[in-house]
């Protein structure tokens, strides 16, 4: 089944078709189909009793009386939230409500239920809930700031619009806002106005109009004012103007039918707010904290009953809890945020404004990029492609009589001619020099061509037409081929239609050109008056094609970002015929073209599935665009959306990253997550680079932080079944984890191997179980030889020496912790083939050395720990050693095994 595209808009205010459909607050009215349906078939004087109107305008009250009903002409935009909300949302992260949770325990049992003779410790409160406020504070400063910069891109000038009204029973017509504008309203239409409603038009002087916005066609559509039998799309109903979209050419009067929220826009702009889909890092961010909390819910409990068993339990509660927070990467919220927030800024460096963090993550993960054509692929301009004989050659006089015409021509010139005398270039005043204008024949739709009149010395004038090819053949006669002027046959017309066929088989429109040559003599022969009667018995001297032409950086660019894993596909509301040209032209694949329509009746499954094998959907609507979206994100990719249009709006939301430009529409920049400064594939490939390192270095700390936190965890299961007192203190494990975690702040600078940002990355729970499972227990090995050690060579076998045990496992703890990172970091050799950052180095290097000599200071003692002899460093060193020759063993195992690392 066919729908409109208007009816489609309709549709998604009164029913859910699929996912993409959300609950929203205060819904606008649907359009009404109904009554667009009957204007188009309705004469002028029976639109205006349709919406109780007059041909001279509306009274004063009347138009108040109507603005109080229907009130202002505005379309509803989603503004941010106030800075609260924006705040508090920051705090539903998985993992911070996870620490927020600690710290209520923490708060619990540290402070409010406190030994009365140890005094209440707030370290672990305070420390936990300082990486909560300053990663909450981090977030929402960036987010805050790039959407105040995104709102400041999409601020609206005051726009006017030329009304008509009754004064005193007298039309006037003067500039009134729109918001002023209602049903009824008689409004004047002129070249460069927006169409301020929904409109019927009732007068139409060569008016064309640019409706790319909502229909992706590139070419404008000619309006007239006649009524029409038929109406399939009210959206090509040729007496019909809508909401945002512009005059190119022409004047015209229109009659509003339906303003605000009512129009077609309005309504594709409230049925695209409200609460976005779970994008790819969305998923994958819940995926890895399930993953996690599912391994806290079996050791939290396991180390609470062993060691309640073996020791006391209040004590065993209290370091079950803090075996908790060493299980959770306490930083992983900031660090995400200083990855986010260093990304952010890189890519404002190349022009990029990032509207929501998040989406960095997903422009790293995405491998599918769907996007429109018209400015992304073409330079969004008409150009002259080609200028042919009637034989289909290359023909400069063909080009020399077009651009008489159109540079002699004295109305508003349209794109095609632009176009012409573009392509003139340097001999445009060659070939119009020897010429002096006469008179004009302006263009019309019944006839569909314009002819200027040029006079060549005193005794010759020349006819000069350029229009639909079919109409330039009705009035032709003869042709030229080459310097000979030949009587058309009717074979030689089927030729060049013939030709012309080719031509718009390959995207291309095209006119003809025909001149026609008149004697006439003396000075008074400037006097004479020419009229369409005129145009008879014409030469056709040959054709004009037009294309928008793909813009040079693009096959390049296609070519770069499927090196990287990026499947680009094209869906655009623009025709078959100029999409397909368009795309084998930049290099894609554009043998299978489906249609919108096509796609109506698949479930999202097999659209999924159809969308694998197809690189092409042409003649879409805004919900069928993004039906195409959600198919492929319920097919397992990862998607992205570049478009500028409001047709885009509902495929923007519906991606996991939208995309979209600083000369887009408004509703399609709010709904963009990254709004590009320049419209080229080419920035957005630096986008996704950066995106990938962002990705790496955030599952950088994740993989290593959780595998290394899992070892200690399991270290600690061990220790705390077989010795007679705890096998850490508490506070120390604190201490221990937010040392580590700080220099893991340096890891967004840290350095990322090519070979891991050449394909798309997404957030995987299977990769980081492996990873846990196969490196985490490395950590362990040697965590128990340090207990040996302690326990038989130092004899640290008492709950007396206690404190020297816990003081021998945490140096090895924690100096073992962080200088795995670096074997950790690159599946290269360490140090060799791969070296981490400065400020990794520094930061690593300074924690080591913090563990070295902490038990030798005061506030290591105020802690609990105690000296260790030198004695013990020799075998620390060998333990250390041995260690990271496992571990890098064992990484050259799990890299051959699972193809991957980090």
């Amino acid at each position: 089944m066919n729908t409109s595209p208007i009816d489609t808009l309709s549709n998604t205010q009164t029913k859910t078709k699929t996912k993409t459909k959300r609950k929203l607050k205060g819904r606008a009215p649907a359009v009404d189909t109904e009554l667009l349906a009957r204007a188009t078939k309705a004469s002028t004087d029976e639109a205006l009793v349709l919406v109780d109107a007059h041909q001279q305008g509306l009274t004063a009250a009347e138009a108040n009386a109507r603005l109080e009903q229907w009130g202002p002409n505005v379309v509803r935009h989603q503004r941010p939230p106030a800075p609260i909300v924006q705040y508090l949302r920051t705090l539903t992260n998985p993992f911070i409500l996870i620490l927020i949770g600690l710290v209520v325990i923490m708060f619990f049992t540290d402070v409010l239920f406190a030994d009365p003779e140890e005094g209440s410790d707030w370290v672990g409160v305070i420390t936990i809930s300082t990486m909560v406020l300053v990663s909450s504070i981090m977030r929402f400063w960036q987010e805050f700031r790039s959407g105040r910069a995104a709102e400041r891109l999409a601020a609206l000038v005051r726009t006017t619009t030329a009304v008509t009204r009754q004064i005193d029973g007298v039309p006037v017509t003067g500039e009134r806002s729109i918001e002023e504008v209602v049903p009824g309203d008689i409004v004047e239409l002129a070249a460069g106005d927006m169409l301020p409603a929904d409109v019927r038009l009732i007068r139409s002087t060569d008016l064309q109009v640019n409706q790319a916005m909502l229909t992706g066609e590139a070419m404008p559509v000619e309006k007239r004012v006649d009524p029409l039998t038929t109406v399939a799309d009210p959206l090509e109903a040729e007496n019909l103007g809508f909401m945002g979209t512009s005059v190119v050419s022409g004047s015209g009067t229109a009659l509003v039918l339906q303003t605000g929220d009512r129009t077609a826009f309005g309504n594709l702009a409230a049925s695209i707010q409200g609460a976005r889909v779970d994008t790819a890092f969305d998923k994958g961010i819940r995926k890895v904290t399930w993953t996690l909390i599912r391994f806290m819910a079996v050791v939290v409990p396991t180390v609470f009953i062993i060691n309640g068993i073996t020791k006391d339990w209040g004590s065993a509660f209290l370091f079950a809890v803090v075996t908790a927070v060493g299980l959770t990467p306490e930083m992983l919220p900031l660090v995400v945020t200083a990855n986010l927030a260093k990304g952010a800024q890189m890519m404002s460096r190349a022009r990029v404004i990032v509207k929501r963090l998040a989406a960095i993550q997903d422009l790293g993960g995405m491998d599918v990029l769907a996007t429109d054509k018209t400015g992304t692929l073409t330079e969004d301009r008409i150009v002259l492609e080609r200028h042919l004989d009637t034989n289909g050659q290359s023909s400069d006089r063909t080009l020399g009589w077009a651009t008489v015409n159109s540079h002699f021509q004295t109305g508003l010139r349209n794109l095609l001619d632009k176009a012409v005398l573009n392509a003139a270039g340097d001999d445009l005043d060659r070939s119009v020099s020897r010429f002096e204008l006469v008179d004009e024949m302006p263009f019309d739709f019944a006839r569909r061509r314009m002819s200027v009149v040029v006079a060549e010395g005193d005794d010759t004038h020349v006819i000069v037409t350029k229009g639909a090819i079919e109409e330039i053949l009705k009035i032709a006669e003869w042709e030229m081929v080459g310097t000979e002027r030949r009587r058309l046959t009717e074979e030689r017309r089927v030729e060049i239609e013939a030709i012309v066929a080719e031509h718009n088989a390959l995207g291309m429109r095209a006119l003809g050109v025909a001149t026609r040559d008149i004697e006439v003599a003396g000075p008074m022969s400037r006097e004479i008056e020419y009229t369409v009667e005129d145009e008879v018995q014409m030469t056709i001297v040959g054709i004009l094609t037009f294309l928008d032409p793909p813009k040079a950086s693009a096959r390049p660019a296609l070519r770069s970002l499927a090196s990287h894993g990026i499947d680009v596909k094209v869906i655009t509301g623009d025709n078959p015929l100029v999409t397909a040209t368009v795309c084998r032209e930049v290099g894609i694949d554009a043998t299978h073209i489906v249609l919108g329509e096509e796609t109506e009746a698949l479930s999202l499954t097999e659209l999924g599935e159809l969308a694998e094998r197809t690189h092409v959907f042409a003649k879409t609507n805004p919900t069928q665009k993004a039906r195409i979206i959600e198919a492929m994100r319920e097919h397992g990719r990862t998607v992205g959306y570049l478009g500028d249009g409001i047709n885009d709006a509902p495929a923007l939301r519906t991606a996991d990253v939208g995309i979209s430009v600083d000369t887009a529409v408004d509703i399609a920049k709010e709904s963009a997550d990254i709004i590009l400064l320049e419209k080229d594939l080419t920035v957005l490939e630096d986008g996704v680079m950066e995106g990938r390192r962002t990705f790496v270095n955030t599952m950088k700390y994740i993989k290593m932080t959780a595998s290394s936190n899992f070892g200690n965890v399991f270290s600690v299961l061990v220790a705390s079944a077989m010795l007679p007192f705890l096998p850490m203190i508490p506070i120390v494990v604190l201490i221990q984890n937010l040392s580590y975690d700080l220099s893991m702040l340096t890891l967004p600078w840290d350095k990322v191997d090519n070979e891991q940002i050449r394909s798309p990355r997404r957030w995987e729970s299977k990769t980081l179980t492996q990873f846990m499972l196969r490196i985490g227990p490395l950590s362990s090995i040697f965590d128990i030889t340090t207990f040996a050690l302690m326990w038989f060579v130092f004899a640290a076998n008492s709950p007396e020496h206690a404190a020297y045990f816990q003081s021998g496992w945490f140096i090895e703890s924690i100096i073992s912790q962080t200088l795995i990172v670096h074997l950790l970091r690159t599946r290269k050799i360490p140090f060799v083939q791969s070296r981490a950052s400065a400020p990794l180095l520094i930061a690593t290097s300074m924690v080591c050395i913090f563990g070295l000599i902490l038990p030798f200071t005061g506030f290591g003692a105020a802690v609990g720990l105690v000296t260790v002899p030198w004695t013990y460093f020799p075998w620390l060193i060998a333990t250390l050693a041995t260690y990271c020759l496992v571990v890098e063993f064992a990484k050259r195992r799990y890299v051959r095994r699972f193809g991957t690392w980090i």
